[in-house]
């Protein structure tokens, strides 16, 4: 196959709308070439807003990072503020150095992809208020099961046809979609998606990452690494090994040895900058999966073969439902925050891990190659003005030369980066914590986990909280999880073993323990708390009230994963009778739990079996809140297309 010679198309992903408020609204695209655009909104016929910008506009950033990929980053201003609780639709032309006029074919590719029937252009409402959230996370392209960001798209295709032509009913159309973390997988990639994501590379023409520095024998840069023997199915050979560390380098018990990188699913883990990008790429959009010829690698041995076979059969099914997943991530507002798969399996769960990955110079590279391009396609939307035109300056010149030292430079910047969590100012606010970077390091010891967040984090959260009744918190690990489950991870831990069972949950660290409970009882606390969280691969719904107080807070814990993924089967229904047995309401078990005297209520999925209190079932949440940003109803959307509630059982709470 020859990529070079393939036509490559105008836009390659997006539009994708990103923080949406009066004021401001952002958009994000993935173009082949350099463009200026025109947005403009509607209402009905009306046109409320329309401007021009090019690479000289304030709100207008265009990232180079090949001849053919380039990033356009628009934050737009708007002087006269958009209406609240109506249709608003929007149209982006380009126009391109070869091309005499702006374009709106070249961003709709066609008509029938990014919009809904019987509309002309996309559109998105702005909420006065949250009346419902759509939230998921966990979506691995290679997990054999539906999409739930395809459940979401069908969802939206049915409200439409269900109002009235031009109108669209506020309480009806969820407010945002949140994506509370493993929006890609960069540690666990199938045979076929690796192959696909190196032969975009060679169509959009990446410059070369130098590799040179990094100690990898024989793999000086990019190309010398995707041509290497053990470039498919066999990167752990790869992937850097210490002597000194055992707690990273066991795997039981003074077992085999493992690379730093502690996943045990890095036969196809991501390395370079190229390969995290291109990687977004095709989960977000079926168009580069139009220019590339996914065929078997020769280097294959024949049961490396069989998997690539399975593997393909399930990825072709992703990639032919991509055109919905591209349609509702334009209509929608959509909050991202990373997870450990984002960049890789464990990153910073414990001391040990970081010392080890960043004291190497290669893992030090992955990690932050994971991070820049978390910058370009996640990080950048969710809150524009923390990412300034100096640091997107520097992005764009390190871009030139990855693997240099410039681009070593801005690694080292993002590593210590603290404003990936971010709040957005609807009502209620809502506010998305960073639970990866700034955790709190045990310091009795190095192997024991970290804590989901560190003093100063925990204190701007109660900061934000002042004065607020009611608010939305993003928290990718569940602040309440399943008890006999974070029992298992303290065991666990005790044998130095943290990270065989991903022991990362709030009440693993005493400090940040304490910390998040004395914010649910500060005085000035708001008196609704509604939890969206991930990152378990099951999906529940926990009432929690506070013992000895008559003034609340009241809290729900919602958690919905995975968007497609899941939880062992019969594991899962094992620890959920045990877990309702061993922690029941008169269950002395519950004096010896770390948190605060609470109620804990758990909720029941509706139509399951009459004893299952956690949901095994990938799709898509959605959490409907009243006026006082409480809610009154709770449901995930499973992938098959069946709606499953979440009713509270008054006969199951516990002091907790």
């Amino acid at each position: 196959m020859h990529c070079k010679a393939i036509s490559v198309p105008p836009v390659l992903a997006g539009p994708i709308l990103r923080r949406a408020t009066p004021s401001r609204v952002a958009l994000w695209l993935a173009l082949s070439a350099p463009a200026n655009v025109r947005v403009t909104l509607s209402v009905g016929s009306e046109v409320i807003f329309n401007t021009e910008l090019n690479a000289d506009s304030e709100c207008y950033t265009l990232l180079k990072v090949g001849a053919k990929l380039n990033y356009m980053l628009l934050d737009l201003s708007l002087a006269e503020p958009l209406p609240e609780d109506c249709w608003i639709s929007y149209q982006v032309d380009l126009k391109f150095a070869d091309t005499l006029d702006y374009d709106w074919s070249s961003t709709s590719q066609c008509d029938a992809e990014l919009c809904y029937p019987d509309r002309s252009r996309p559109g998105f409402i702005i909420p006065s208020r949250i009346s419902s959230v759509l939230h998921g996370s966990c979506r691995k392209p290679h997990h054999d099961s539906g999409d739930g960001l395809v459940e979401a798209d069908h969802m939206l295709g049915r409200i439409l046809a269900s109002e009235d032509a031009g109108t669209v009913a506020e309480t009806a159309w969820p407010s945002m979609l949140v994506m509370a973390g493993d929006q890609i997988y960069g540690d666990d990639v199938a045979g076929p998606m690796l192959q696909a994501i190196h032969q975009l590379l060679e169509v959009l023409e990446l410059p070369v990452e130098m590799l040179s520095p990094l100690e990898l024998e024989g793999i000086s840069d990019s190309p010398s690494l995707y041509a290497h023997a053990d470039s498919y199915y066999r990167r752990e050979n790869l992937l850097p090994k210490i002597e000194h560390n055992r707690a990273l380098l066991d795997t039981f018990f003074g077992g085999v040895k493992k690379p730093i990188f502690t996943t045990d699913t890095a036969a196809n883990h991501l390395i370079t900058l190229g390969e995290y990008l291109a990687m977004y790429l095709l989960v977000w959009s079926p168009i580069p999966w139009q220019l590339i010829n996914i065929e078997v690698p020769a280097s294959l041995d024949a049961k490396e073969k069989l998997l690539y076979d399975k593997e393909w059969t399930v990825l072709k099914t992703f990639a032919n439902r991509l055109p919905d997943v591209r349609r509702l991530l334009a209509h929608i507002p959509v909050a991202m925050i990373f997870d450990d798969h984002d960049i890789t399996d464990d990153w910073n769960l414990n001391r040990d891990w970081e010392e080890a990955v960043y004291g190497h110079p290669f893992s030090q590279r992955v990690v932050g190659n994971g991070l820049l391009a978390y910058l370009i396609n996640q990080g950048w939307g969710n809150s524009p003005e923390d990412f300034d035109k100096q640091l997107l300056s520097q992005v764009n010149n390190a871009l030139k030369k990855p693997g240099q030292d410039e681009y070593d430079a801005l690694i080292e910047q993002l590593l210590s980066f603290e404003r990936w969590g971010y709040e957005w100012p609807t009502s209620p606010p809502m506010i998305v914590l960073d639970t990866r970077t700034r955790r709190w390091r045990s310091e009795s010891s190095a192997h024991k986990p970290s804590g989901l967040l560190d003093w100063e984090a925990l204190t701007d959260l109660q900061r934000s909280l002042r004065g607020q009744s009611s608010v939305l918190l993003v928290s990718t690990s569940p602040i309440y999880g399943v008890k006999l489950i974070e029992v298992i991870q303290r065991i666990f831990t005790w044998f130095g073993k943290s990270l065989m069972v991903d022991a990362e949950y709030w009440m693993n660290h005493p400090g940040t323990a304490h910390g998040i409970l004395n914010v649910f009882r500060h005085k000035k606390t708001p008196q609704n708390f509604v939890i969206l969280s991930g990152d378990v691969h099951y999906s529940f719904v926990y009432d929690v009230e506070l013992r000895g107080s008559s003034h609340g807070p009241d809290i729900w814990q919602i958690c919905s994963s995975g968007l497609s993924n899941s939880f062992p089967k019969r594991l899962l229904s094992v620890l959920d009778y045990l877990n309702r047995w061993l922690y029941s309401a008169r269950s002395p078990l519950n004096w010896f739990t770390g948190r605060r005297k609470m109620r804990i209520i758990p909720r029941k999925p509706e139509g399951e079996n009459p004893g299952r209190r956690l949901l095994n079932a990938p799709g898509i949440g959605l959490v409907e809140l009243d006026e006082e940003g409480r809610p009154w109803r709770i449901r995930q959307f499973v992938a098959d297309g069946k709606a499953v509630s979440f009713a509270r059982v008054e006969d199951e709470s516990r002091w907790d």
